[in-house]
């Protein structure tokens, strides 16, 4: 007996042994993988705003960085990106419209990321001609009536301040608004329809790239005059937008190179918009044009455009307004400090391949992969490394994505750099989500396939290249 207890604490000193030999390999393994991704500039995409969440709520989360004030402050921003406005008078979120596309901003920017090419996401931003009108009548909207009354020009409130080279369409504005509450007449009723057009890779693959057509018909019955300039848009992801905010101007402005003086083929530069706050002109950072100087405008123009709620950036003519500055600061604090989800297979060698590949076909040259923040409102977002694959410019990308219409100093064949970061989370996120600025793009494939002007180079490169060099090159876009 005295025999089998000794074995049995033998084992049990040999299973203790064992087990802490396990877990000191286990944690060694652990350090030393630590070690190597802590190595890779990648990693922590969004700096210390970055959160381990490949899930379908990735672009949902709070940056863990941020403190139990601003964590507070964003929870209640939470609450009204998520609030749903009905026709006023009410008491809790009225204000909706009269005119509008959606009635809450996750409506469009569903679970925080990009939208579908559908109505109530696909929105259509217009304007008259820079150079002014053309022989052709303005668009007639039918008499109002004590039945159906009718917003008449000026109806969207944006249209107060200074648009640049994008002037208002009288009784439309900057939007064509297609929903409207009870009594009121939409601006515009609009039917899609999609164009496809084959193609083939250099290697005989063939594929097919789509592209939206319009049929916009106003309350007469008329279809909205041809000199209209009409450009669709999707909502495009809001994480990670406050740290797109943080860097300094003259980061942004070191990037542009205007003259191509590189010789590289790529000559990006900055768009410089009005400031409703400064009443000037500063560099545009947000948007498909980079056309809104700051999140708070962005979210402001949001309200005023998409649900027709008036805000203290674009109030009432007598300078009342819907929300408050306090509702309109808290959802701007949610939208800065989402987090950024990292980027996963840092190790596979077939992502580690497309990395290479990205890089020689110089798609790097607009998708930048690292930026430096500087001081921010919200110190979580200040003084971080952050790999966004933006550099925030405007790129001309030709004549197959143009959408002929200025906006600011965006010509109509210019586009800002979208990030990269969290774009394998895309289809996760809301599955058949689009790509490009109006959703063409069923695919990443396709996306690349768009890309012309001085991105064509970069297309060739993909159209081009061995089919296993293609689904490398696509692997690492998704890993992001």
């Amino acid at each position: 007996m005295a025999c089998i207890a000794g074995l049995r604490r033998a084992r049990g000193r040999f299973g203790a042994i064992a087990l802490l030999s396990v877990i000191a390999g286990v944690l060694a393994s652990l350090l030393l993988h630590g070690a190597g991704w802590a190595q890779s500039p990648l990693l922590l995409a969004g700096g210390d705003t970055t959160v381990q969440n490949r899930t379908s709520q990735g672009y949902s989360q709070p940056a863990p960085n941020l403190s139990p004030e601003w964590l507070a402050l964003h929870q209640v921003g939470d609450r009204h990106f998520e609030a749903a406005f009905v026709t006023p008078p009410a008491p809790v979120n009225g204000g909706l419209g009269p005119l509008f596309n959606n009635t809450s901003c996750t409506g469009c920017h569903i679970r925080d990321g990009r939208g579908m090419p559908i109505p109530g996401q696909l929105l259509l931003r217009v304007s008259l001609p820079r150079q002014g009108l053309p022989n052709s009548p303005d668009p007639v909207l039918p008499a109002p009536t004590e039945a159906a009354p009718v917003l008449r020009a000026n109806a969207h409130l944006e249209a107060s301040v200074s648009l640049g080279n994008a002037p208002p369409v009288p009784g439309i504005g900057t939007q064509i608004q297609d929903q409207a509450v009870y009594g009121y007449v939409p601006e515009a009723r609009v039917k899609l329809r999609w164009q496809e057009q084959p193609g083939t890779y250099a290697d005989g693959t063939p594929y097919s790239l789509r592209s939206p057509q319009f049929e916009i018909t106003l309350p007469s019955g008329d279809p909205l005059p041809s000199h209209i300039l009409v450009s669709p848009r999707i909502p495009s992801p809001v994480f990670g937008l406050g740290l797109l905010e943080a860097v300094p101007e003259a980061e942004i402005l070191a990037l542009a190179d205007p003259d191509d003086r590189d010789g590289d083929g790529i000559s990006g530069r900055p768009n410089a918009v009005w400031d409703v706050e400064q009443h000037a002109e500063v560099l545009g950072r947000f948007g498909w044009k980079a056309n809104n100087p700051t999140l708070l405008q962005q979210g402001a123009s949001a309200y005023i455009n998409d649900m027709g709620v008036t805000n203290p950036l674009f109030p009432e003519p007598d300078g009342s307004y819907e929300i408050d500055a306090h509702t309109l600061k808290a959802n701007t604090v949610y939208v800065q400090t989402l987090a950024v989800p990292a980027p996963t297979q840092r190790q596979d060698p077939q992502v580690l391949r497309g990395e290479r590949l990205f890089n020689a076909a110089n798609c790097a040259g607009c998708h930048v992969p690292t930026l430096r923040t500087g001081t921010h409102q919200v110190p979580a977002l200040a003084n971080q490394t952050i790999h966004p694959y933006t550099d925030l410019l405007l790129h001309d990308l030709g004549e197959g994505l143009a959408d002929h219409r200025p906006d600011f100093r965006a010509t109509g064949q210019e586009w800002r750099t979208p990030p990269l970061w969290g774009l394998g989370l895309v289809q996760t996120v809301l599955p058949y989500s689009g790509y490009l600025h109006d959703g063409r793009a069923r695919t990443l494939a396709e996306a690349i396939l768009w890309h012309g002007g001085e991105a064509a180079s970069a297309r060739e490169a993909f159209r081009t290249m061995p089919e296993g060099d293609r689904a490398a090159l696509l692997k690492f876009l998704n890993s992001r």
